[in-house]
């Protein structure tokens, strides 16, 4: 009996292990299906709002993408107005990593963007990360057809920019419906949101009316 006991506490032990990182352990099993570190100077692979407003920059000992102005963009309905997309890659689930860097001013808003579940311009999901919480920043939003709306169940009050590079991994399990984002070595979240509206669609970054940098992007996910 005692040996039965134990061996229902290593099991629940090791799936609550596996539910750690977000996936329930699908992550490290999902293929790689997209990497970019820009060292080749190719823009092919990306799909813009404004290809004008994204470069490369030196930076980090290499190269980076770059958003270094205003995207000549006016979206139909009230969201980001600088997102440039993977241009040939639709993921259900997913695993996304990258270095992300801002340069703008410092202010309550200062902000940088991921983006997913992209099916067309006016549906889909961002991740905003900003220094400071409120109804519009730093927070999961979702655009609907309709202006976007915040979605987020857990966040923190904010998430510092400065003049570092920072570690984020953002991951999507579309089956659950869950969404979780991580930021530098953080073992929590700063920031969590379960919906079900788009199951699937592309990947990209930006910011919303920002400036900033994107390097190493890591994308595992199962393609659709």
């Amino acid at each position: 009996m005692r040996e039965f006991a134990s061996l229902i506490v290593g099991i629940g032990l090791l799936l609550t292990l596996a539910g750690c990182n977000g996936l329930g352990g699908l992550s490290g099993k999902m293929p790689v299906v997209f990497t970019a570190d820009f060292e080749d100077g190719a823009f092919d692979a990306w799909q813009a709002t404004d290809p004008a407003a994204w470069r490369l920059e030196d930076a980090r000992g290499g190269k980076v993408m770059a958003l270094h102005k205003q995207s000549d963009y006016k979206p139909d309905v009230r969201s980001p107005v600088n997102i440039n997309l993977i241009k040939d890659v639709v993921v259900g689930s997913f695993e996304l990593e990258l270095q992300m860097h801002s340069t703008t001013r410092d202010y309550g808003h200062r902000d940088m963007c991921l983006f997913f579940g992209h099916q067309d311009p006016t549906h889909f999901y961002y991740v905003h990360i900003a220094n400071k919480s409120d109804a519009h920043a730093n927070s999961i939003f979702i655009v609907n057809g309709e202006p976007r709306v915040s979605i987020a169940e857990t966040r923190t009050e904010g998430t510092k920019w400065d003049e570092n590079w920072h570690t984020v991994r953002l991951v999507r399990d579309a089956e659950q419906g869950t969404i979780e984002v991580f930021f530098d070595d953080g073992d929590e979240p700063i920031m969590t949101a379960v919906d079900h509206n788009f199951k699937w669609g592309k990947i990209g970054v930006g910011s919303f009316d920002d400036t900033g940098q994107f390097d190493e992007i890591h994308l595992r996910g199962l393609k659709k």
